[in-house]
């Protein structure tokens, strides 16, 4: 049975750090492309940032690159998302991604709230 479970999510201030992970379970985890997507109330699901099965490349929204690092553990089936001096307009629910050639699995998400 496939599950991907998102942690880490909770209430941070302004300019503050906060450490997202995502462990996944019933596939093969090092093939898969991993992924965070965010989604705001009213706005469209976005890709923050991504990193691949084989090699662990990397790429990030512009809005976030020098702020947020995604990092994996193959050995634990684990991805992460550090998250650097966060911004109010970065509040969302956080949602971690599996891919590989045409299977997709999602997370149920987890809120992140950024508010003094």
């Amino acid at each position: 049975q496939v599950q991907v479970v998102e942690f880490g999510g909770g209430l941070v201030q302004p300019g503050g750090s906060l450490r997202l992970s995502c462990t996944a379970s019933g596939f093969y985890f090092k093939l898969y492309t991993m992924s965070w997507y965010r989604q705001a109330p009213g706005k469209e699901r976005e890709l923050v940032a991504a990193i691949s099965g084989v090699g662990g490349s990397t790429d990030y929204a512009d809005s976030v690159k020098g702020r947020f690092t995604i990092s994996r553990d193959n050995a634990k089936n684990t991805m992460y998302l550090q998250m650097n001096n966060l911004k109010p307009e970065e509040a969302a629910v956080y949602f971690c991604k599996a891919s590989w050639r045409s299977r997709d699995y999602w997370g149920q998400g987890t809120q992140v709230t950024v508010s003094s």
